[in-house]
């Protein structure tokens, strides 16, 4: 009986270490779009910035919920960390993750006050559909 609960301990251990528990990067308000092209990214991305655009036209940065005109100072204030981090922002990874019902032109201007606070590398999610 020993042996079977050590197994027990290690498969619970083993299991603990690969769950990510981190829910920065997921917004269960988001409803992301599906598209054929979507795949998961190469690999882990150095300084990765979420920003989660919701359908009502607010963004979500760091667990704060701020209207879209007014976003720019938190981005100012992400490249600030970063700089002072010894970092470029231009190194920095921005993940958009904008709701499927997000008009096009919100994340166009997203993306246009994250280039005026100096980011560069952008990257947008999408849910991965399989067509057979």
């Amino acid at each position: 009986m020993t042996p079977m609960i050590d197994m027990t301990f290690q498969l619970i251990a083993f299991f603990m270490v690969l769950i990510n528990f981190t829910e920065a990067d997921q917004n269960a308000r988001i409803q992301l779009p599906s598209s054929e092209l979507a795949k998961p990214p190469d690999g882990p991305m150095e300084s990765p910035i979420f920003l989660h655009l919701t359908k009502e036209g607010t963004v979500i940065v760091g667990g704060d919920e701020v209207p879209l005109a007014a976003v720019r100072a938190n981005l100012f204030l992400e490249a600030n960390v970063l700089r002072a981090r010894r970092q470029s922002p231009a190194d920095a990874t921005v993940i958009i993750r904008a709701d499927k019902k997000t008009p096009t032109g919100d994340v166009q201007q997203l993306v246009q006050a994250c280039q005026e606070a100096k980011f560069e590398n952008f990257a947008l999610r999408a849910k991965e559909e399989r067509g057979f």
